[in-house]
């Protein structure tokens, strides 16, 4: 199997040519993978050597009610996974929610990140660099959005070690999660620095972005979009639906999400906040590697006026409602299911993303506290 196969196009002959050499090479049939109908034109800015597709169970969760600047309403949310019990337990986090008034939502802070590394020939030029960024800064913004349509350049924060030189630059990227938007801004507003300082751009992505990693800077300061949201659960909706207490939840949380998570140094202080996230971003075709930074997520509780109060703040929700994966056909129905497909849509996504992810925290946590988890993944996950 040569390279000529590997680069051919991408229609329908081509795919079945390139799957059926990998049968014979392999000698295993890919009857399944071959027959998922997926378009090869519509994938085809998505994957190379497509050969087919794979198949996830998509369910809902729902109606889920929202309070946001962006997402108001009620949603059946979309939810693609192969974990069993997960979809039945958000659902439950959702009924209560939806039985309390409603989760808040709300973008709080929108940029992505990208951050070239250059080399200096020591601290002095690094500081010289970082004085012409200060007082450039609009040249350089101008050379970063001559390359896009709707990214415009907010900061770009310079960190020097010997001669290592770094800078962190943050877009606003509008309705695309935008990695890409911003990297190809990034490597020309470097480029303009190199010129101008004698600092040798060595890669465009320095590691301290921080992409695709867990990393104390994104929690803090965030990457894409930080989302809070949070909920008053009425204790008699608690016990009636979830068999629970609210002392007994927020003890949970507290030893858990807190203690446990603080002496496992752990990065995220929360119940199992990447399950919502993988399952919502597989459904509406966003990357899903991104789930990495987005699980650094806090979830606290607290017993107010005899209720639960619990909240989520998310610091890296990087999501979009236009291109990449958004194009394909049945994640473009997903995230028509929440009014999220197109332009202006992305900050709903990511309130929606974010009261997801609360109600999947507040169901375990409480099946937890009430000693359900293990039944519940006997009976639903095996």
């Amino acid at each position: 199997m040569g390279a000529g196969l590997k680069n051919r196009g991408k229609t329908r002959e081509d795919v079945d040519e390139r799957r059926k050499a990998i049968e014979e090479s392999t000698g295993v049939e890919l009857r399944n993978i071959g027959a998922v109908p997926l378009d090869p034109e519509a994938a085809s800015k998505n994957i190379e050597n497509m050969i087919g597709a794979v198949s996830v169970p998509v369910g809902f969760v729902g109606p889920l009610r929202i309070t946001g600047d962006h997402a108001s309403g009620e949603f059946l949310v979309p939810l693609a996974t192969t974990e069993g019990a997960l979809l039945a337990s958000v659902n439950r986090g959702c009924s209560v929610i939806t039985a309390s008034g409603g989760a808040n939502a709300l973008v709080v802070k929108d940029s992505m990140t990208r951050a070239p590394v250059f080399r200096v020939r020591d601290l002095r030029h690094a500081v010289e660099a970082s004085s012409w960024i200060e007082n450039n800064i609009d040249r350089l913004r101008e050379a970063a959005e001559a390359t896009t349509r709707h990214g415009k350049l907010l900061r770009a924060d310079p960190f020097a070690v010997g001669r290592s030189f770094f800078v962190r630059f943050s877009f606003a990227t509008g309705d695309a999660m935008g990695m890409n938007m911003a990297t190809i801004a990034s490597e020309a507003a470097a480029r303009l620095i190199e010129k101008e300082t004698g600092a040798v751009l060595i890669s465009v992505s320095g590691n301290l972005c921080v992409d695709k990693k867990p990393a104390a800077i994104n929690s803090i300061l965030g990457r894409g979009k930080i989302v809070l949201a949070d909920v008053t659960v009425p204790r008699a909706v608690l016990e009636e639906k979830m068999h629970a207490t609210p002392e007994a939840v927020a003890e949970t949380c507290y030893r858990k999400c807190g203690i446990g998570s603080s002496l496992a140094v752990s990065l995220g202080s929360n119940a199992h906040a990447a399950n919502m996230l993988a399952a919502l971003y597989i459904a509406t075709g966003q990357d899903p590697a991104q789930v990495v930074e987005g699980s650094m997520s806090t979830t606290t509780c607290e017993v107010v006026d005899g209720d639960l109060y619990i909240s989520v703040r998310l610091p890296c929700v990087e999501v979009g409602t236009v291109g990449g994966g958004t194009r394909l056909p049945c994640q473009a129905e997903a995230l028509s299911m929440i009014g999220c497909l197109g332009e202006g849509k992305a900050s709903k996504l990511a309130e929606i993303v974010g009261a997801v992810v609360l109600a999947g925290e507040l169901s375990t946590l409480s099946a937890q506290s009430a000693g359900h988890l293990g039944q519940a993944h006997s009976r639903l996950g095996r």
